[in-house]
């Protein structure tokens, strides 16, 4: 009984700060770190092909790799030196925040079956 309810408790204290998660906080952020100069204005025209589309993006996939930039290739995280140095001022919520705001944008993205 006692496992049951400390998952129970972590459970919902993950799903309360994934749902806390403030988008005009990530807007304010991704103005601040000036995401726009690589991804585009709109974040779906990045201005080289080979950097993602941003806009529309899933909330959770954004902030999962923003800190696996931030991890770096020493703990199984992502090589880029331009995005490692950009995430590293980022807390936790600084990521979900933006993850947040970038997947409530309108989106070029399209999913196909």
């Amino acid at each position: 009984m006692k496992k049951l309810f400390s998952a129970l408790l972590a459970g919902a204290f993950c799903m309360g700060s994934a749902a806390a998660a403030d988008v005009a906080k990530g807007e304010a952020l991704v103005k601040k770190y000036n995401c726009a100069s690589c991804h585009g204005a709109d974040y779906n025209k990045p201005i080289d092909p080979s950097y993602p589309k941003l806009a529309g993006q899933h909330a959770d996939y954004l902030a999962h790799s923003l800190r696996a930039y931030k991890r770096g290739a020493g703990s199984n995280g992502r090589i880029n030196p331009i995005m490692a140095g950009q995430v590293q001022p980022l807390s936790n919520k600084d990521m979900a925040d933006i993850g947040a705001y970038l997947a409530s944008l309108p989106s070029q993205l399209v999913v196909s079956k």
